[in-house]
């Protein structure tokens, strides 16, 4: 079967997208600190008293389990997209790169899937994701992927996704960069999308929808499939596949644009004021998430 005319790239989180459950919450209610130790861990970061990183580092080294003995707890208390699997063959069949990006740990992520769907299909999707220190009757240990407060700066892996992605196209073609995601904390990578899928209900919709943010909701990984195989057929209709792509995030592309302090002024009045903090931590440095409801995740 023939590649599709434009190179395309998929990026999707993880928890609360391809599972409707987060693997690391699962892990410590149930064998670590409980979910009450947890809630409080996570109304601290809330409150900014203290980092993402901090309380994660508080949080998985709650467990001291041997590694594998936490994914039964996980077979029972987890559930897959039901159409994720079909997604992702699709993806394979028409030679899209599909790749999972996560503020989680790495060895649990991989271990999930290879429970849900087997070592051999598991063994086919890339994560970029926070690696760990996991040794039975000794805490747990993240190992981060980047010097920051959140641990994994998903932005700069996405960007690192496009640029080797244009290496790979010819012809002066362009990548399409797409982004899967259901957080808050998915705004850094999805800023760098060209298309941007939020699942319904959770809070990067309510974001998008509340700052007029072009996305696509969704409820299944078969919608997407169909958008997909839309953008698919759209390109077949221009050519090469090197007319302006059909759809695309305009404000990631005025995100990409910004490179330096000095853009600040000039986007300043029309960027809402959690996303000037995205971009621009060091210039908004006074903002406190606990003076907005918009601010939790």
């Amino acid at each position: 079967m023939a590649s599709p005319a434009r190179k395309i790239v998929i990026f999707s989180d993880f928890d609360g997208t391809i599972f409707m459950e987060d693997s690391g919450h699962v892990l410590v209610d149930n064998l670590g600190c409980g979910a009450a130790y947890r809630e409080n861990l996570e109304r601290q970061m809330k409150s900014g008293e203290r980092s993402f990183r901090d309380i994660s580092e508080d949080m998985w080294g709650s467990l001291t389990i041997p590694f594998e003995d936490g994914f039964d707890v996980m077979r029972d208390n987890m559930k897959i997209d039901p159409g994720f699997q079909e997604f992702h063959k699709f993806c394979l069949s028409k030679d899209i790169t599909f790749n999972i990006i996560s503020s989680g740990l790495k060895p649990v992520l991989r271990g999930v899937l290879d429970t849900f769907l087997g070592e051999e299909e598991s063994s086919q999707i890339p994560i970029i994701a926070n690696d760990a220190e996991i040794h039975a009757g000794e805490k747990w240990k993240p190992v981060w992927l980047h010097a920051t407060e959140m641990g994994h700066d998903k932005r700069q892996s996405v960007h690192e996704g496009r640029a080797e992605a244009e290496g790979l196209c010819i012809n002066g073609q362009i990548p399409l960069i797409v982004f899967i995601g259901d957080g808050l904390t998915d705004l850094e990578a999805a800023r760098e999308a060209d298309v941007l899928f939020a699942r319904k209900g959770l809070r990067l919709e309510q974001h998008c929808t509340e700052n007029s943010i072009p996305f696509i909701p969704f409820e299944s990984f078969s919608e997407i499939k169909e958008h997909i195989d839309g953008l698919l057929k759209e390109d077949q209709e221009k050519t090469g596949g090197r007319g302006t792509p059909a759809r695309f995030n305009p404000r990631a592309n005025m995100w990409r644009r910004i490179s330096s302090k000095q853009a600040v002024p000039k986007f300043v009045a029309a960027t809402p004021r959690e996303e000037k903090m995205m971009l621009w931590p060091e210039t908004f440095s006074e903002y406190n998430p606990k003076n907005s409801e918009k601010a939790v995740a």
